[in-house]
């Protein structure tokens, strides 16, 4: 890619104004404030007691290290060049199963009783938990059942049933999905593993922080994708217990931004089930979730698809990595000018690395921009 190329890739991902009531940055304290001013519920006067211990997270990595990768953090000089300060790259695109989720996974189901493993597992995902799941249940001899909306991209799905487990493909959408394994797993007497709550998964997505600040102590903002929570509810974990000067922004699209609505609105929020590159992030946000996001999030960023397709093809041409939309959020936030107000050093987390081959191919070609 020549300068004048690069500049056009740069140029296109600007920022535009945002519509459909997403919300373009929100700042942690007006955040808390807002949400305590409005909750609903009791789940929000002490934020931070969602959020698993430091100390539990770095008992989760000694306890999973021997199942994932310790992934590189490598400085992007093109995205450094571009905004002016070092940017880093968390990959956990090159994490085992090709995202962060089988940390939480793995912790998760180490973490049952022996009759709990036996009685085997169920979840939920829209591709990349399912996944992680299916992997180490496989690893420690565990019956796996895992329900993805039908929409869920086929190198996922093939991905999962690949490990031997029970994949049922015909919710119509993620929230169907959920509603579906949880009713299987009351059903059967199996144990239902959240994508995105639950103290031992947030503990096992926690090690992701852990290893940032252990690699680049002078770590100022980490950026990472927001579904329902639990990545930046664990992050946060180990970031409010030992390093309070680290921003952690999250960040999303227009067409998944449940968690940016909840946060302005303070109450769980359900959206439109809409195409998006970033399926990943799908979903409704629920009390849980929407408390995981207030105790961890200084602020989150919302992002067109046209961001996510240029920050899908920034990825690939520049640094060489195959990069979902989901895994790319982060990326478009930057070039859309979304983080200008973020110190330096700032580590993106890139995750997952799971999208089809055919998707992929049209993003480069430029036939998907996102719209």
């Amino acid at each position: 890619m020549d300068a004048g190329e690069r500049s056009a890739l740069i140029r296109s991902a600007s920022p535009a104004p945002l519509g459909g009531g997403a919300l373009p940055y929100v700042q942690r304290l007006h955040v808390v404030a807002l949400f305590r001013a409005r909750a609903p519920c009791s789940c929000f006067s002490t934020v931070t007691s969602v959020l698993p211990s430091p100390a539990e997270i770095r008992d989760a990595a000694q306890r999973i290290a021997a199942s994932t990768v310790r992934t590189a953090l490598r400085r992007s000089d093109l995205l450094s060049e571009f905004a002016g300060g070092e940017v880093w790259l968390k990959l956990e695109c090159e994490q085992r199963t090709g995202s962060f989720k089988i940390r939480g996974a793995t912790n998760a189901l180490v973490c049952l009783t022996d009759a709990q493993r036996a009685a085997g597992v169920v979840t939920a995902s829209a591709g990349n938990h399912g996944l992680g799941l299916a992997t180490a249940a496989a690893a420690l001899g565990v019956h796996a059942t895992v329900f993805v909306p039908r929409s869920s991209p086929a190198v996922k799905r093939e991905k999962i049933a690949a490990t031997g487990a029970v994949i049922d493909a015909t919710a119509e959408h993620y929230d169907a999905a959920e509603l579906l394994a949880r009713t299987y797993a009351a059903g059967h007497g199996a144990a239902f593993i959240s994508p995105c709550t639950g103290r031992t998964l947030l503990t096992g997505q926690g090690t992701v922080a852990l290893e940032i600040v252990e690699a680049l102590p002078s770590v100022a903002t980490i950026v990472a994708g927001v579904g329902g929570g639990g990545l930046v509810g664990g992050m946060g974990g180990l970031l409010r217990g030992d390093a309070l000067r680290v921003r952690l922004i999250g960040a999303q699209s227009e067409r998944t931004n449940a968690m940016a609505l909840g946060l302005a609105s303070g109450h769980p929020t359900d959206i439109p089930d809409l195409p998006t590159l970033a399926d990943g992030l799908a979903g409704l946000v629920d009390a849980e979730m929407l408390a995981q996001g207030v105790a961890a999030l200084d602020g989150i960023a919302v992002v067109p698809e046209s961001a996510i397709a240029s920050a899908i093809a920034m990825l690939w041409i520049e640094e060489g990595l195959k990069v979902e939309g989901a895994g790319a959020v982060g990326v478009a936030a930057l070039l859309a000018g979304r983080l200008e107000a973020e110190p330096f050093p700032l580590v993106i987390v890139v995750s997952g690395g799971n999208i089809d081959a055919a998707v992929h191919a049209r993003v480069l070609s430029g036939e998907d921009k996102g719209e």
